[in-house]
């Protein structure tokens, strides 16, 4: 698999790159840096701790779009420390940004090999939506998009109604899910179905005593207490880690469904909501004459299988 990530690097963000960089026969050909949960800078910097830790230095950092389409940049320090690393102090590696910008390196990646580059966006959709509008041929020569955002109908966990990818840029995200990609999006339900690393599974991988399993242990610290402290959790959520595993491996899936999503960029209430199609609906243009049915445009993860989830996390540390 020829593999790109486009992340926000704090966290859990980190955990899914581990995830991909250790799998044998995946290639991340490059790693291209938005805006998100902590300073835009630091997230390149924690994405080359990343690199050196799991011994793949020289995978290219590409730095990207430092904000969103309309609004000021908008952080989870609170989540994931300042650093985006719980605040562990990790020193400085020697290997720094790449030369050129994120958007200008995905349009060039993906139109040199059409239908082969795989795709996962687990950070604001910023990156994506530049380059589409850059080159709207990537959506057909991309081989994939996984993204790791919104909700499916379910609860947010920035506001009532938005998950922090779709809400910190619902322009972004509303045009990513219109572009007409071949995408498969990974919620914050299903994360919370699904994403969820009990104490002792935590446990179980702390014990495993590599310099990986130590590492994954220190980033997770923030994310955990927050997990606990806040949300009232007995472990941590890994969204974007779980988005890479299926992603990885599709395996893992247990149910998904084709569905019509969209972005909501105007409710004073919903603003980054993502309206997802379910089977209840009546045919639109018989609830509404003014309304047109859409075909699905994005396969939307319904539930994984967790221990595998959890396995797979688990060979990556070792």
């Amino acid at each position: 698999m020829r593999l790109i990530i486009d992340t926000d690097t704090a966290g859990d963000d980190v955990f899914s790159l581990m995830l991909a960089l250790t799998r044998p026969g995946v290639e991340v050909e490059a790693i291209t840096i938005a805006h998100g949960n902590v300073g835009f800078v630091q997230h390149a910097e924690n994405a080359l701790v990343t690199l050196e830790r799991c011994g793949k230095a020289g995978v290219p950092v590409y730095l990207g779009a430092e904000r969103p389409f309309t609004r000021a940049p908008l952080d989870a320090a609170y989540v994931f420390g300042h650093d985006g690393m719980s605040d562990s102090g990790f020193p400085k590696t020697a290997q720094r940004p790449a030369e050129g910008h994120a958007v200008d390196e995905l349009v060039r990646r993906i139109m040199d090999a059409p239908g082969e580059i795989t795709l996962i966006a687990q950070a604001p959709l910023t990156n994506i939506a530049l380059a589409y509008l850059r080159e709207p041929r990537i959506a057909k020569a991309l081989k994939h998009l996984w993204i790791m955002g919104g909700t499916d109908n379910g609860v947010g966990n920035v506001t009532p109604a938005a998950e922090y990818n779709f809400y910190v840029d619902p322009e972004a995200a509303k045009i990513v899910v219109n572009a007409g990609f071949a995408m498969s999006i990974v919620t914050w339900t299903e994360t919370l179905r699904d994403g969820l690393f009990t104490s002792a599974q935590l446990a179980e991988l702390e014990a495993l005593g590599t310099p990986k399993a130590q590492f994954f242990t220190d980033v997770n610290r923030a994310s955990l207490a927050f997990a606990r402290e806040t949300e009232g959790l007995d472990g941590s959520l890994h969204p974007d880690a779980l988005t890479c595993a299926v992603a990885l491996d599709e395996s893992l899936i247990l149910e998904s469904e084709d569905c019509v999503v969209d972005v909501e960029t105007m409710g004073e209430l919903t603003r980054g909501y993502l309206s997802v199609s379910h089977a209840i609906l009546p045919d639109i243009e018989v609830a509404d004459p003014a309304l047109k049915r859409r075909p699905p445009n994005a396969r939307v993860i319904k539930s994984i299988d967790q221990a595998g989830f959890f396995a797979a996390m688990k060979q990556a540390l070792l």
